[in-house]
């Protein structure tokens, strides 16, 4: 049987979610992010405000440039959120296969679901009108026989738009588009296909495998599948997330090696109650750092799983002291990944302490579900609050 997936992506989701709850900024360029007076980034623009050139991720300083007028709002992920579960619940009305991506995009596996909503087309039509309906915002989206060629048709006419590929027209579908559109194919990948005179998926679908496979290795062959529209992948509606994190871009470069272990602590503690929260324990941390110049430096260590803060503090201190930062820093981040069960760790065995931490952290998380966050933290972060008040 051929399949039917569907990928719906929500069209600019924190801006419109902004300009719904707000009809002053109907038509108005919205851009959700940063303090526009500050040195963070873009997390969202409204389609008025890309206009103007301001993207996602984009300096929020380039964008107050660019889009002087728009209106500047904080990211409110708490109702973001609230809103993506109803728009999650409206796709699983459809399919018991439902794969979120991220809180503003899902794959859908709508394969024998014609009995119930008629053709799969007509499926996704009936999920984009119910998602108007029910949350007054819009949502583009690509229908075709796998996840890949889905979610290439879903950016392809935003906003509120539905793009199909039919059986059999994969190659068809994806040869005028830029080779950049491939999963895989980033700054490097791309120069390297330029060189060999590609730019286009038609003109990779006719280069001979082998030679793919020989420059490239591994990747050419995957390079070659995705070409010719092939992705065997199943919606998989419960994946576990793989990584959690935490970032922080300061106001002005940080020169103070206690300003960058306070906020490094900080950034544990909150990647910590993140994993007890959700039931996991990580393996690998890795330390994030982007100087003034914009040179960004990762390094990772892997230990015993661990969802305890000050073990993951330490090993991000370990670090950063490795690395000998001797340049101002612009942005700091905690991330920790190699995600599983916890319980697994050798740890308790041989360290009471930690084993006492993370009882300690589990009773913290349910007074900070009670009293609120920041009702209990370490000394260390509180004496720094202290002084700088």
């Amino acid at each position: 049987m051929t399949r039917a997936i569907a990928h719906v992506d929500m069209d600019a989701f924190y801006a419109s979610i902004e300009q719904r709850d707000r009809p002053a900024l109907a038509g108005r360029p919205v851009i959700v992010g940063a303090d526009p007076r500050g040195r963070g980034v873009v997390s969202a623009a409204s389609y008025e405000a890309r206009a103007y050139g301001v993207r996602s991720a984009m300096p929020i300083g380039r964008a107050a440039r660019l889009c002087p007028q728009a209106a500047f709002l904080p990211v409110d992920m708490a109702k973001y959120r609230a809103v993506s579960l109803e728009i999650m619940a409206i796709l699983a009305d459809f399919s018991p296969l439902v794969e979120p991506v991220s809180v503003d995009e899902a794959f859908i596996d709508l394969t024998g679901t014609e009995p119930l909503f008629g053709s799969p087309l007509d499926a996704v039509r009936l999920i984009k009108q119910r998602i108007r309906r029910d949350t007054e915002l819009t949502a583009s989206a690509g229908l075709a026989p796998n996840k890949f060629l889905a979610k290439v048709a879903s950016d392809l006419e935003k906003p509120d738009g539905l793009v199909v590929v039919p059986p059999g027209g994969e190659a068809a579908f994806l040869a005028p588009l830029p080779v950049e559109r491939l999963w895989g194919v980033g700054r490097v990948m791309g120069r390297e296909l330029r060189e060999l005179g590609v730019t286009t998926v038609g003109q990779l679908q006719r280069m001979p495998r082998a030679v793919l496979v020989r420059r490239f290795g591994r990747h050419g062959e995957d390079l070659y599948a995705l070409a010719v529209g092939r992705d065997d992948r199943p919606v998989e509606p419960f994946e576990d997330p793989k990584s959690m994190g935490a970032e922080e871009t300061y106001g002005t470069d940080c020169r103070d090696p206690e300003r960058l272990r306070a906020t490094l602590r900080g950034q544990a503690e909150r990647v910590a109650a993140e994993l007890r929260d959700g039931g996991f324990a990580a393996a690998r941390v890795t330390l994030k750092l982007r100087y003034g110049d914009f040179e960004t430096l990762t390094r990772s260590v892997t230990g015993e799983p661990t969802q305890d803060g000050l073990e993951l503090y330490r090993r991000a201190l370990a670090l950063l002291e490795r690395l000998g930062v001797s340049r101002p820093v612009r942005l700091i981040g905690l991330a920790a990944s190699h995600l599983g069960p916890p319980g697994r760790s050798q740890l308790g065995l041989f360290d009471a302490d930690v084993a006492r931490r993370e009882r300690l952290a589990a009773a913290l998380d349910r007074l900070a579900a009670r009293f609120g966050d920041g009702t209990v933290v370490p000394a260390a972060l509180l004496s720094r609050r202290a002084r700088r008040g």
